[in-house]
């Protein structure tokens, strides 16, 4: 089936239950995108390649890294960019983000992988940002779960809500970044390195 439109991209990703984001999230970062001349992302976490595809569908001078584990994934993502044409914008590499090494530097780092290495996937890749750079998260909000636990009783997503609390106070107490958080989608933050005086 040929991708032609972001539309069809999301509505199958949806209808297949592929997480992807959300409509507000993806508005939001691609608003950011264009408002700071982001040119290079890095993204753990491709599914399909339809967050890597709206990014990089901004700019034909954008490029996007993105690291994705699991290999049906990877080939769906693989698929769909070349669908889009956007092969020579996008990079995907089948390696688990937690193992995966790169030197380059990035404006805009995107996590959006295993909710549960969050912190882990923050401090491995901190020093892969531009000067000015950020480190955007999503999921934060978790359906509403990270404010309102009596939403879950199952003991698997409390202890995830549990790790996305922690994370978020890692975020708050942390003296490199200064990071907002943003109630749009499913809960954004934005962790931008302080200057140092």
């Amino acid at each position: 089936m040929n991708m032609n439109s972001i539309d069809q991209l999301k509505n199958n990703a949806r209808n297949n239950h592929v997480p992807i984001m959300q409509d507000g999230g993806i508005k939001f970062i691609k608003e950011y995108i264009k408002d700071n001349n982001i040119k290079t992302i890095l993204e753990l976490g491709t599914a399909v390649g339809y967050s890597a595809i709206n990014f990089a569908s901004i700019d034909k001078d954008i490029f996007v890294l993105t690291v994705e584990r699991d290999q049906d994934r990877y080939n769906e993502a693989i698929k769909n960019i070349k669908d889009f044409n956007l092969d020579k914008q996008i990079r995907v590499e089948l390696k688990d983000a937690l193992e995966f090494e790169t030197d380059l530097k990035f404006d805009l780092i995107f996590i959006d992988a295993a909710k549960s290495q969050y912190i882990k996937f923050f401090e491995r890749y901190k020093h892969n940002l531009n000067d000015g750079g950020v480190i955007i998260t999503d999921n934060l909000s978790f359906h509403g779960m990270v404010d309102d636990l009596s939403l879950t009783h199952n003991r698997n997503t409390k202890q995830l809500v549990g790790k996305i609390r922690k994370y978020i106070e890692f975020l708050k107490e942390n003296d490199e970044f200064e990071t907002t958080f943003y109630q749009i989608g499913d809960g954004v933050s934005v962790s931008r390195k302080k200057k140092l005086d």
